[in-house]
């Protein structure tokens, strides 16, 4: 086997031609993905991998410099594609790894097809008009709690980023999620995402994308999916029912359902049907 594809542990699953890959978001692994893979795997062929230092990756490739910044884990996600020889792929990536795909698509836009954005943020922080969702204190007591106890942290924020109280099970899953990760690496991680300003960069993208915001997420608030619409070209936005950061996880089915309306061209029909309250919208 190709040692990207073991440094990464790769998983190809999937009986049709069209490839999605799925990229899990900080503190989580492919296994992220287990509520929403099964409903893509007939229909086409679906690639998983787990970052450097998460998941079943091999802990040994970290390179503290490399994985500083966002470029190191894009770099691994061209480092895959190459591995396979993918062409016209459909990436799909949570939270920061909306992000991380779009920096793979710049630098590589012949091999994107589309790019889904799930809870997606070019940045943050605050910053004079720009509503992040965070200020400069938010983000240095969030790297003090995953540096003090990252544990402890997880048991925190998990229930606050799952949203979804009548389902306590799903917070327990993140937090297992979370708690599977090296702490030093989630904190690493956690800074190279935080600290990061991509806001320039949307103007440049060329492969048509699909912002999926949650309802009342607490990491990436709806003015940054506005944001994201408003300067990036030819990007749909959906305003979810789900709540929280992680729709994949807390409603499967309506996030199966958006991706494929995007991803089959359906979307312009789905943007006419049913959102079109203030809270809870979708144009294009």
């Amino acid at each position: 086997m190709h040692p990207v594809l073991l440094r990464n542990n790769v998983k190809i699953l999937g009986e049709g031609s069209q490839v999605i890959v799925f990229a899990h978001g900080f503190g989580c692994a492919q296994s992220s993905w287990k509520f929403i893979t099964d409903a893509f795997l007939k229909d086409y062929k679906v690639i998983l991998f787990d970052y450097v230092g998460s998941g079943d990756s091999d802990l040994s490739q970290y390179e503290q410099r490399k994985y500083a910044t966002l470029e190191g884990y894009a770099c691994d996600v061209i480092e895959i594609i190459e591995a396979l020889n993918l062409k016209n792929i459909i990436f799909v990536g949570h939270s920061v790894s909306s992000m991380i795909g779009m920096i793979a698509a710049l630098q590589m836009p012949e091999a994107f097809k589309k790019l889904v954005f799930i809870g997606p943020s070019p940045r943050y922080l605050n910053d004079h008009n720009y509503i992040g969702g965070f200020n400069a204190n938010d983000i240095e007591t969030i790297f003090e709690h995953i540096a003090h106890d990252y544990v402890a942290w997880s048991k925190q924020f998990a229930p606050m980023m799952i949203d979804s109280p009548s389902k306590p099970e799903l917070a327990d899953f993140l937090e297992e999620c979370f708690e599977a990760t090296d702490p030093s690496v989630a904190l690493a991680f956690a800074m190279a995402t935080f600290k990061a300003d991509y806001r320039d960069k949307l103007k440049n993208l060329e492969v048509p994308s699909l912002t999926l915001q949650g309802t009342n997420d607490v990491i990436a608030p709806l003015s940054v999916a506005e944001f994201i619409h408003k300067n990036t070209p030819d990007n749909f936005l959906v305003v979810m029912k789900a709540t929280g950061h992680f729709p994949h996880i807390s409603e499967p089915e309506e996030t199966i359902k958006e991706i494929k309306n995007f991803i089959e061209d359906l979307s312009s029909k789905s943007a006419s049907d049913h959102r079109h309250t203030p809270e809870n919208f979708a144009h294009h």
